[in-house]
């Protein structure tokens, strides 16, 4: 039998992955859907039970904590005895695609049976910000490769060694980031639950192929980043705060500033993609007005002094623990 390689497991992800939310969307036809308490703003998670069920997190917690334990295992297990890329699926990746598979077809009879996600016991900033910081963490990483402002690199606290680091460890956050927010939410049918969900089985399928050459393909990991903004417009559009320029926009400027630039792309495509940037934040102004402008950088800015934030801790961290590796030998 011929092998699979990884950029056709990654296809086959992409098309069970849209083929997972079309059953997810249409299960709005039998979900056993709870009374919903009325949205009470920003902080509140409104898609949970009004009374916590002890039977039903004691399950929920369960299951998030071998599918998390699992999946860390089995990467660990890819850097330890694997630790090559290459264009073809190791066994690893086949048993994490497998093990991905599987948790999310539970996760799915779980909401059927119970509905709860871990959203009932924790707070919904836990599962925003394990996201913000996994994109941030991606801005990092990647600066060595497309810099951060138009191609050019600058110094970030710690360095390259820092960067180095970054990169080689980031498959246990992302893999906490993906899996922790995966089931904090029930698989609910909303738009903004649809396209969250399809961009974590997305996500699930991009860990699951660690260590292969589809993992690094550049053009898949900016699409992968740039989903956020469909998401985050959506999700924002049908908010009664009504913030989609902050977050569509947000996203936009991100990807014009710094994504695009790792695209390998000829300067006239850069250029054009600047331009029809420009001319929609103009459009965007004349028929909303001025006061618009006050949400376009937030995003972009809030992102961008996070890299440093974020680089600043790890090389605390670094230096910590040489200094503690020092003193160990003495």
């Amino acid at each position: 039998m011929r092998r699979v390689t990884a950029t056709q497991a990654l296809l086959g992800g992409i098309v069970a992955g849209g083929a997972i939310t079309a059953l997810v969307a249409a299960s709005t036809l039998w979900l056993n859907r709870p009374d919903l308490l009325p949205d009470a703003g920003s902080h509140w998670y409104r898609w949970q039970r009004p009374g916590r069920s002890t039977t039903v997190m004691v399950g929920a917690w369960t299951l998030y904590a071998l599918h998390q334990v699992g999946f860390w295992a089995l990467i660990r297990y890819g850097q330890q005895r694997v630790g090559r890329y290459t264009p073809g699926l190791h066994r690893v990746n086949v048993l994490a695609l497998a093990w991905n598979g599987f948790f999310v077809a539970v996760h799915y009879v779980q909401t059927q049976a119970g509905y709860d996600g871990l959203a009932q016991d924790v707070p919904i900033w836990t599962s925003q910000w394990s996201v913000i910081v996994l994109l941030v963490w991606v801005l990092l990483m990647e600066e060595d490769r497309r810099g951060l402002f138009f191609g050019r690199t600058v110094p970030t606290p710690g360095g390259k060694a820092t960067r180095d680091w970054a990169r080689k460890y980031h498959g246990y956050y992302f893999a906490w980031a993906a899996v922790y927010t995966f089931w904090f939410h029930p698989m609910e049918t909303t738009t903004g639950h649809l396209v969250g969900f399809l961009y974590m089985f997305l996500i699930l399928v991009q860990g699951s192929l660690f260590l292969t050459r589809a993992h690094v393909d550049r053009r898949w990991t900016v699409v992968l980043e740039v989903l956020v903004l469909f998401h985050g417009f959506l999700v924002a559009l049908n908010s009664p705060k009504q913030l989609w320029f902050q977050f569509g926009w947000g996203f936009a400027t991100i990807f014009v500033v710094t994504q695009m630039h790792g695209l390998g792309w000829p300067r006239w495509a850069k250029w054009t993609t600047g331009l029809a940037y420009v001319l929609s934040v103009c459009a965007v102004v004349a028929w909303f007005g001025t006061d618009r402008l006050t949400e376009l950088p937030r995003v972009p800015v809030a992102e961008y002094a996070a890299v440093f934030v974020l680089a600043g801790l790890f090389a605390a961290g670094l230096a910590i623990a040489r200094a503690a590796r020092v003193n160990a030998h003495r």
